[in-house]
């Protein structure tokens, strides 16, 4: 079992590779429909991150976490079809948001 103190150190961890890749969204020109709701919906997930360290209540990390790194498999999908034209920025940001959620989802089971 993870300690607080760790739960809210990964939290916090993925909140900032949300951050960056909302940020790089808004940089990006050329995205489709489908990453850019993806983002969106991970960038509004992570206000959920901050009510939870907020109150200190981690009862729904694993499901939180369970939902946004299923987002985050879909956007790096997204990201890597042939059809997408991104940075290598977005890339990177959705590629290490992803690696942050799945990390943090192995060690919740």
């Amino acid at each position: 079992m993870m300690h607080d103190r760790e739960i809210r150190i990964r939290l916090s961890n993925i909140q900032h590779a949300v951050g960056q890749a909302a940020h790089h969204l808004s940089a990006e020109r050329n995205l489709t429909g489908e990453l850019r709701d993806t983002i969106q919906k991970l960038d509004r997930r992570s206000d959920d991150i901050s009510e939870m360290l907020v109150s200190e209540d981690y009862a729904d990390v694993p499901k939180l976490v369970h939902d946004m790194e299923l987002l985050g498999a879909r956007a790096r999908r997204v990201c890597a079809s042939e059809r997408m034209q991104v940075t290598p920025e977005m890339k990177a940001a959705v590629n290490h948001m992803h690696r942050e959620l799945f990390d943090f989802k192995q060690h919740l089971h």
